[in-house]
């Protein structure tokens, strides 16, 4: 019989940094790849918080050798006294300790990213070794830590005893071009003898891989740089021969990240609407900024931060923000000729069709939803917000009628649009409702009712989608065939989205609605497969479903329910031994492999997934045991943006340059 008894002894008291360890994704969220690269988030937004106040204009991140990072600023450093009650090293207490920094009494920081205090000494106690060093007066502080534990007392440090980095610094700040070591960014001589230094290698027990990806990095920092005007950030990777260098600094701010966001884009109006303010508040003064620029496609691009921090679930302030918008151009829109051509007001959609948005505001005490800040809560940043935005709007607006009048007449052709919209909804429900299954005649369907388990297969072609169906696993994979040109819906609003035949079967099919309607909560199947030719028109076919699915169903991609078909490249025969080959790489090594003469091996290369019989498509392409298949991921919001709006949107040369650049890593594509 089992031992029921529960007494004192069971329970556990977890020290200093165990419980980090214990339970890494309750501090970072994750242990992939994300919560690695949250790493250096958290040591950065620490450099920033020294900008925001004033006290540091240089942040250098460093991908060293062997997956360790390098993080350095030129803000005023972690002291490095003792503490009065403590009795150790103020240094030893933010790195080792939880909750412990100088965020918490409104004096050294007004406001701040990493409030929670437990960001340095996250990152600390989940990385195999950690080491820090304080540089003031002319002198060196340092000490390492081992997966969070003391390795010996904070001490100074002879000049002799540094790393060659270190011993430039201290000396005359990092030299560009230094004889010595890498070329160095510009920005990077600017950090001088002052500051704050991190360097760490994550725990490999902890993380699933701990190889950073540069420009995964180097898209936040630009984020970062944009947020605070004037802020020089640098990245380079010194893992590379020639190392890569990318320099940050942005003078205009969130206007310059509205320009950054729009460039590939045709905009109604030049210049992006700037304004900012300031409201006080019981915890202390609201700063809000803000950069809106309005362009003629048919998207939303609202990005919205609190204390730089991104907060991609938004929160009060971005309600605020939506409120005021809706309500302002409401208010002009009565005083407007326009107001004739509608029978309705304008909804919070209509008005935000083709706007880019950056909201950032600073508040002294954010209440986060969780570590990782991802929805401001605060009620009364709500109405600070509202009341800065109206006020800034009206004064921008009264003075600039043209700005006003283009964007009215946008916001009207969208709310038209919408009711467009709803009428064919209703009028595509009524079909369904009569069709008692309200599924698409194409969808082949699996007899699996609950979505965890279910796989949808949309697939290129009626040849291959036969092949398909004979060849699934019909309990739980259901396979759509797609015929004709897909529509580009890049250039194109949602009520010719809603009605078009060949998109009308995939959201029938997935079953949970489009565009604003979209409800991540009712999808038929958890794994969307793309199936296409390995060939410039199957590359087209993913291209123009992975934008549907971006622009209309975005909350498929943010959860990983997307995936694209690895079909093989050759199939190589010799005898009864049938191999098959994914791209010539793998081809050639199969040849040499097999250590018999490649002319008795029957190579055969196929053209298109119609080729493939039923078995071969589940051997190859299918069968979850053995098929290769990647899932889309959005690592980084901006960048997906501006890399369909190339992609896809009307204007020829950036999509020509983007291509010319990128041309040389497509590897395997039939032209």
């Amino acid at each position: 019989m089992m031992n029921s008894s529960y007494s004192a002894q069971n329970i556990q008291v977890l020290k200093g940094l165990e419980a980090v360890r214990k339970r890494p994704g309750m501090y970072i969220g994750t242990t992939g790849i994300e919560g690695l690269h949250h790493l250096v988030y958290e040591v950065v937004d620490n450099s920033v918080d020294e900008a925001m106040q004033g006290h540091c204009d240089t942040i250098l991140v460093v991908l060293e050798a062997n997956d360790v990072i390098r993080v350095e600023d030129n803000g005023r450093g972690i002291p490095v006294d003792i503490h009065p009650t403590e009795q150790v090293s103020a240094l030893e207490l933010v790195m080792t300790r939880l909750h412990a920094g100088g965020k918490f009494d409104k004096k050294s920081y007004k406001v701040s990213g990493g409030l929670h205090g437990v960001g340095v000494s996250v990152v600390n106690a989940l990385s195999e070794w950690c080491e820090a060093f304080v540089f003031s007066n002319g002198k060196v502080h340092t000490q390492r830590y081992k997966q969070g534990i003391v390795q010996g007392s904070t001490a100074e440090v002879a000049g002799a005893a540094l790393a060659p980095w270190a011993v430039s610094r201290l000396e005359a700040g990092i030299v560009n071009g230094d004889a010595d070591g890498p070329a160095v960014a510009e920005n990077a001589s600017k950090l001088g003898n002052r500051g704050t230094v991190i360097r760490f290698r994550a725990d490999a027990s902890i993380f699933e891989s701990i190889t950073y990806n540069f420009d995964v990095l180097s898209n936040r920092l630009r984020e970062l740089a944009f947020l605070n005007k004037g802020l020089a950030i640098t990245i380079r990777d010194e893992r590379l021969t020639n190392p890569k260098v990318h320099e940050f600094s942005f003078e205009g701010g969130v206007k310059s990240f509205v320009e950054y966001l729009n460039e590939n884009k045709t905009v109604l109006h030049h210049t992006p609407v700037f304004f900012d303010g300031r409201r006080e508040d019981s915890g202390g003064e609201v700063e809000v900024e803000c950069a809106i620029q309005y362009n003629d496609g048919f998207n939303e691009i609202m990005y919205s931060f609190v204390n730089d921090i991104n907060t991609r679930e938004g929160g009060t302030h971005l309600v605020g923000f939506k409120s005021a918008l809706t309500r302002t151009l409401n208010e002009y829109l009565k005083k407007s000729k326009l107001t004739k051509k509608l029978d309705e007001g304008l909804s919070g959609d209509d008005v935000r069709e083709g706007l880019t948005a950056v909201l950032s505001v600073k508040v002294p005490d954010p209440q986060f939803e969780g570590q990782t800040k991802g929805k401001l809560g605060n009620p009364e940043v709500r109405g600070i917000v509202e009341s800065v935005v109206n006020e800034q709007l009206e004064l921008f607006f009264d003075r600039h009628p043209d700005i006003i009048n283009h964007i009215l007449e946008k916001s009207v052709l969208a709310a038209r649009a919408r009711i467009a919209a709803r009428q064919a909804r209703d009028a595509t429900r009524r079909k369904n409702a009569m069709d008692s299954a309200g599924l698409p005649g194409k969808l082949a369907d699996c007899s699996e009712k609950d979505p965890a388990l279910c796989e949808l297969f949309i697939v290129e072609g009626d040849s291959a989608g036969g092949s398909a169906k004979m060849g699934r696993n019909r309990r739980y994979q259901a396979i759509l065939s797609l015929f004709g040109k897909m529509l580009n819906v890049e250039k194109t609003r949602i009520e010719k989205v809603i009605t078009n035949e060949k998109l009308q079967p995939i959201i029938a099919s997935i079953g949970a609605g489009c565009g604003v309607e979209f409800d991540v909560a009712k999808i038929r199947y958890h794994k969307i497969i793309i199936m296409a030719d390995a060939d410039v028109d199957g590359s087209h076919i993913r291209t123009l479903l992975l934008t549907f699915f971006y622009r209309y169903m975005t909350a498929l991609i943010e959860r990983g329910n997307v995936y694209l078909a690895m079909p093989p490249l050759y199939r190589l025969s010799y005898g009864k031994k049938t191999f098959y080959a994914y791209d010539d790489a793998e081809k050639d090594r199969i040849l040499a492999e097999s250590g018999r003469d490649p002319e008795k091996v029957a190579v055969q290369r196929y053209k298109g997934l119609g080729e493939m019989n039923p078995d071969q498509l589940w051997e190859t392409t299918m069968d979850p045991e053995k098929r290769n298949i990647i899932q889309v991921h959005l690592d980084d919001a901006v960048e997906a943006e501006r890399i369909f709006s190339t992609l896809m949107g009307e204007n020829v040369a950036p999509r020509r340059e983007f291509i010319e650049e990128n041309a040389l890593l497509v590897a395997n594509l039939d032209v």
